[in-house]
């Protein structure tokens, strides 16, 4: 049985690229897609939207008039339009892949929430390269973390609104999990000014912006006369669009819980 799939916010950069994945991927077939009520893609035809044979998929402001033609949403918008994608599904049952980042805690906590009734995938990086690399980073943090200062050094293109990145805030978490620290306690964003001497137990993250990089993460773990770094370079949006495509087709017989690309991966 084919699963369909509905993307949120269809007109971005990220949307159009979820579409492309899905007519690669066996297996799946567009269901729907949504855009913005003032969006001026509203009612065009999505694969001419996206530069692609027709999908005889039309863009919706609302996923109400498309409920039967659906079983799962991809969702790489921001937020607030995410927060209500997730009210949306968890009323009309539907399955979830979240790939939006720059949530609040009260956030995270509703999507927490909500899982317990529908299945979500909540991953911010659905790339296989990147989940790959937060399985070396919890190794090489569990063998090396306690001897070597950690620094996580991201960067991301120019229209990019939230900082750190997702990413790097979960390589973060990863280290911290592995070390037995709390990442809100030991966590530096950035340094200026006479900082004074680097304490070892802090996690230091640096934020780039620039051009239209797609994303660069490194983490480096540096000790005396020697450092590993572990880094992962996306050249292309496609590796997050075909990963969600991945995690929605996990989903399949899912019928609640909360996971990530770690799960959807086996890692």
């Amino acid at each position: 049985m084919v699963l369909r799939i509905a993307v949120a916010g269809i007109a971005g950069r990220m949307g159009k690229i979820i579409v492309e994945a899905i007519t690669r991927t066996e297996g799946v077939a567009l269901g729907a897609a949504s855009v913005r009520t003032n969006s001026p893609s509203l009612g065009e035809e999505v694969g001419g939207l996206c530069g692609l044979p027709s999908q005889g998929v039309y863009a919706v402001d609302n996923l109400e008039e498309v409920l039967e033609d659906f079983d799962v949403l991809i969702d790489f918008t921001s937020p607030a339009s995410t927060m209500a994608h997730l009210e949306f599904c968890l009323s009309a049952k539907k399955k979830l892949v979240i790939g939006t980042t720059g949530f609040s805690d009260e956030q995270k906590k509703a999507i927490d929430d909500a899982a317990k009734s529908i299945p979500i995938v909540f991953a911010p990086n659905m790339s296989v390269g990147v989940n790959l690399c937060l399985k070396l980073v919890e190794e090489a943090a569990r063998v090396i973390g306690e001897d070597t200062d950690v620094e996580i050094i991201e960067a991301h293109h120019r229209h990019k609104k939230d900082a750190p990145s997702g990413t790097a805030l979960k390589m973060g978490e990863v280290v911290a999990d592995a070390l037995g620290r709390d990442l809100n306690e030991v966590a530096v964003y950035g340094r200026e000014g006479n900082v004074g001497e680097r304490n070892r137990k802090t996690i230091g993250f640096e934020s780039i912006r620039a051009g239209d990089i797609v994303g660069d993460h490194t983490v480096m773990f540096a000790g005396e006369g020697e450092r590993i770094e572990i880094t992962h370079k996306s050249n292309s949006r496609m590796t997050y669009a075909a990963g969600s495509v991945k995690a929605a087709l996990w989903l399949k017989d899912k019928d609640s819980g909360l996971y990530d690309m770690q799960d959807v991966l086996g890692l």
